[in-house]
């Protein structure tokens, strides 16, 4: 199974260049900023921040809405499950939603935001793929919100590069918003889970904003730009790794330079330049015979948030494919008590 989002859509550079009451926003850029990111950045970029640079999200608002459900679907073994919808830039964005059975805690039920990894929009379904991962937190007295990004099953709007635009960070952000919002969910206690490109979603939330508590990744798309573009090459997938030339990438380097000339916008960026603004500890999994997205990715994560003084913890599964299949069992277990120390105590 291919969760790896594509690259088959382009931003256009134009674009590019231009959570209740009161509900929450994500918290302003912390003052203190990584070395890489304390330069201005060249004249071209100056006057507006791309949408995708990490400050011009942090300060955006991610007001969320009123959850709607849409439709009730089989139970599960002890929790009810649910299509619901929420809003997101004026669209209307669906989600799989379970609530467990039994008393509600006075505070509200943990919640974990599950971000998929990529899926053909053409063929992606709400119900179909992960459901033995969302089962799994379910049943052990989860909410589990997984939002359909825009563009994927029902959700409106045109389904973008995760890596070369904002948009599926800004659903998944105002899904945790959406979250704090809704009466069964506990607005202080919300996690994170990501797979593949969804881990790279997660990443980028994590350094936007501190309502999340914990994150799990497993076998996430976390590098450098430069990582991204020149070392990322799958064999096991059905599309070829990003190039220099074509699509957004070629778009970015067209207007700021590659990496190599112009590392101050391609920090900008990059989630991998704001580790040290990260304030959730972070859980990562990754299986050796990955051929989809390169272990080294999740090793250099983990060495660069120790280095920068943050909680992490990696775990590696000799011979597991890109969905850790081979040591499914292990990594759940583990996930679930890493959610379970941030949440539930």
């Amino acid at each position: 199974m291919d969760e790896r989002y594509g690259w088959p859509l382009v931003v256009a550079i134009a674009v590019i260049l231009i959570g209740c009451s009161g509900p929450p926003r994500a918290a302003p850029a912390p003052s203190a900023r990584p070395a890489a990111t304390t330069s201005a950045l060249p004249a071209p970029a100056q006057e507006t921040l791309p949408p995708l640079a990490i400050d011009a999200m942090r300060q955006r608002d991610y007001p969320g809405s009123d959850l709607v459900i849409e439709r009730t679907l089989s139970p599960g073994s002890n929790y009810q499950q649910y299509i619901a919808s929420y809003q997101s830039d004026g669209l209307k964005i669906f989600a799989l939603l379970t609530v467990p059975n039994g008393a509600k805690p006075a505070t509200g039920w943990p919640v974990i935001i599950f971000n998929h990894g990529y899926i053909p929009p053409t063929v992606y379904r709400t119900t179909e793929r992960y459901i033995a991962y969302v089962d799994a937190f379910a049943r052990h007295g989860y909410i589990v919100f997984k939002p359909d990004y825009r563009g994927f099953g029902g959700s409106q709007g045109t389904p973008v590069s995760a890596y070369g635009a904002p948009d599926d960070t800004v659903d998944v952000l105002n899904a945790v918003s959406t979250m704090q919002r809704y009466a069964n969910a506990d607005p202080d206690r919300i996690g994170m889970w990501g797979h593949s490109m969804g881990g790279n979603i997660t990443l980028r939330a994590l350094v936007i904003d501190p309502r999340i508590k914990v994150a799990v990744i497993w076998a996430g798309v976390n590098a450098t730009y430069k990582d991204l573009l020149e070392n990322w090459h799958p064999t096991g997938g059905d599309r070829p790794p990003p190039s220099f030339s074509g699509g957004w990438p070629g778009k970015f380097i067209d207007s700021f330079g590659t990496p190599e000339q112009n590392p101050v916008f391609w920090d900008s960026i990059s989630p991998m330049a704001y580790l040290a603004d990260i304030t959730a500890p972070i859980q990562l999994h990754h299986g050796t015979g990955d051929t989809e997205v390169p272990l080294q990715f999740s090793q250099t994560l983990a060495n660069d948030l120790q280095a920068a003084g943050k909680a992490v913890e990696l775990y590696t599964y000799a011979g597991a494919d890109h969905n850790i299949s081979q040591g499914f069992t292990l990594a759940m277990a583990r996930s679930v008590a890493f959610f379970d120390q941030s949440l539930k105590h």
